[in-house]
Order: C-alpha cells, then sequence, then structure tokens
C-alpha cells in the first residue's frame, strides 16, 4: 500500500472515530438531559404478549390480540393497544374500556378494584390506572384522576407522557403549583418527540402558573373556579365548604390590607398638606349655651361592614368588585354575610 493510500485510510478512520464520538456523546447529553423516553414498540408488544399468557390466553388470542402491533405504531398508540389488548380476553377489563368510552356519573364513589387488586399483574394494573385516569382527566375529575396516578413514576407504563401530561393537568387545577411545574419540565424533556398538543398545553400551563403568588387576587380567582368546578358535580363536602372558607379569608386579608394603605396615605397627605409659612390660627371655642352633653351609643367589636344599610352595602360591593371577575360578587355578598353573622354572634 502506498503512502497516500495509507494517509487516506487513516483521515477516514480518524473521521468515522471522530463522528461516531460525537455521535455517543450527543446521545450521552440527550440522557443527561431527559428523565424518561418511550418504550421501545416490540418491548411493550413483548411484556403485552407475557401478560396475556400469564392471564391464561391461548396462542390464537395472543396473536389476534397483538394483530394490530406493527414496526409503524407510534408511541401515543401504545397505550390503547396495551389495554385493549388485555381486554379481548379480560372480562374485567373489557368492562373498564366500556366505562371508558361513554361519560362517568357525576359522582364518582368507587374506582374498579381490578385497579387495586394486588393479584392483577403489576405492569397490567399500572398502566389500567393510567387509562382510568385519563378518562377522568378528560371529564374534569381531576381529584379523582390525580388519587388514581399521583403515585404513578414514567418507568411503570407503556405513554409516560400521559402519564406526565394528565397529572400536571390536574396538579393545575388543584392548585398544586409546585407538583405542576415539576410534572410540566419533565414533560417537556422530551417536547420534540411528544405529541404537539402535550408540547402547547403544557407551555400554557407552566407560562399560567409559574406567576402565581399566595395570597393574590389570581389565586383566590382559581379557587373559585375550583369551588364552581365542584358544585357542578353536585359537591358541597368539607373540601368545598374549605376552598369557600379559604376565599373569604383571602379576601379579608386582602380588605385589611387595603385599609392600611389608604390610612398611610391619609396620613401621608395630611402630613403633606401643611404650610409651614402660614401658621395654624389660634383655636377658639364655637359658641353655644349647652352643657356639652352628648348620648352614649354602643358601637360594638366589629368593622360594621356586615350590617350597612342594603343600599350602601350594595354601592360598596359594586365598588369593591368593579375591577374584578363577575363570580367574585357571590364571594363577598358571601364575605359581607359572614361579617354580619360574626357581629350579631358578639
Amino acid at each position: 500500500m502506498d503512502m497516500n493510500r495509507l494517509s487516506s485510510l487513516r483521515v477516514f478512520l480518524a473521521l468515522v472515530l471522530t463522528a461516531t464520538t460525537a455521535s455517543v456523546n450527543a446521545q450521552d447529553e440527550l440522557s443527561k438531559r431527559a428523565s424518561w423516553e418511550y418504550p421501545a414498540v416490540e418491548s411493550v408488544k413483548s411484556m403485552l404478549h407475557e401478560i396475556l399468557s400469564e392471564l391464561g390466553a391461548n396462542e390464537a388470542q395472543i396473536q389476534s390480540a397483538t394483530a394490530n402491533w406493527t414496526t409503524e405504531t407510534l408511541p401515543t398508540e401504545m397505550l390503547d393497544l396495551f389495554v385493549n389488548g388485555i381486554a379481548s380476553v379480560n372480562g374485567d377489563v373489557a368492562n373498564l374500556v366500556k366505562l371508558c368510552q361513554s361519560a362517568p356519573d357525576s359522582v364518582i364513589t368507587s374506582i374498579p378494584v381490578i385497579l387495586t387488586n394486588t393479584d392483577t399483574p403489576e405492569v397490567m394494573r399500572h398502566n389500567l390506572r393510567l387509562y382510568y385516569a385519563r378518562w377522568l382527566g378528560q371529564y374534569r375529575f381531576y381529584d379523582e384522576s390525580l388519587e388514581v396516578i399521583e403515585s404513578l413514576s414514567t418507568a411503570q407504563v407503556v405513554d409516560p407522557a400521559t402519564l406526565l401530561f394528565f397529572q400536571a393537568a390536574g396538579y393545575q387545577q388543584v392548585l398544586k403549583k409546585d407538583e405542576c411545574l415539576a410534572a410540566v419540565k419533565q414533560l417537556l424533556e422530551q417536547q420534540e418527540v411528544i405529541p404537539q398538543r402535550y408540547s402547547r398545553v403544557a407551555q400554557l400551563i407552566q407560562a399560567d402558573l409559574a406567576p402565581l403568588k399566595t395570597d393574590s387576587l389570581d389565586e383566590v380567582a382559581r379557587l373559585m373556579d375550583d369551588i364552581t368546578r365542584r358544585l357542578e358535580f353536585g359537591r358541597a363536602g368539607k373540601r368545598v365548604r374549605k376552598e369557600e372558607d379559604d376565599v373569604i379569608a383571602k379576601l379579608d386579608k386582602m380588605i385589611e390590607e387595603l385599609e392600611k394603605q389608604q390610612q398611610q396615605q391619609s396620613s401621608s397627605s395630611g402630613q403633606g398638606s401643611l404650610n409651614p409659612s402660614s401658621p395654624a390660627q389660634d383655636s377658639m371655642p364655637l359658641g353655644g349655651s349647652g352643657p356639652g352633653n352628648v348620648d352614649q351609643r354602643g358601637i360594638g367589636n366589629g368593622s360594621g361592614w356586615g350590617d350597612l344599610p342594603p343600599k350602601e352595602r350594595q354601592k360598596a360591593l359594586q365598588q369593591i368588585s368593579k375591577e374584578l371577575p363577575a363570580h367574585f360578587r357571590d364571594v363577598i355578598e358571601e364575605y359581607f354575610r359572614k361579617l354580619a353573622r360574626d357581629g350579631n354572634d358578639d
């Protein structure tokens, strides 16, 4: 081999080595950035095959249940294919699939036994929980959805993106800010491969919830929306009453802070209006021959907001709620009524 060919071979090998190293480094960097990834289609198909065998399915049933799995199967299709495959040989799972094809009742009293039965193969149980929770989340049953999937991790399901998405959606609605942002961040680690709708909604959730501050009007409005959602489902239990009390307490705190600010502004304005170049006139007593006695009147210990005459109370209500969402009026009215009740109890 002449020297030119030897030199060319060395250059070629160096380029191959460099490209291979760059590819490995890129994959390593990607794995560092992403804490999860979609499982391989063949891996999930094999997993389904094992579960079907464990459930007592014969070879013909297994072939039928896995017939729709191809090399072109998308990661986003695997959860439905996985659950439907099991449903083809198991009556309990078939009933679950049928349940999730219709709208839920207004009250979810219990979850299907198969989701909690420890005799159910673990992989099967985890993915059935995700399938069921996705259905609940689609119909705004966020508490029930979270109850089913909150403890699941991305490594336990065949569709980790759907798990993270519905965890984030649920956390957002029940105002668990830190948990929501953590789920969104993890979901967006694979922004390039997750469904576009997941990516866009996750970014909107992130932008919407990140600036949320405790005891702000924004937080109060969200609490009120959550109360409205629960009442639409016919719920008026401890959770709803607690949120209603929280809203009133937060409004009470805001009003107190506004009153303090007004007092400080009035005090500053009064001090600033004094004119040092014009000395104050001597005070002189007003005329009159009365003895100076006045009737003693009890003023009570309350602030009197709840006891305002109807016209004045309505005027105050309109002024307070002028720049707030329309549904604030109901809460503020309830706030006045609560003050009135508290005043009557004194």
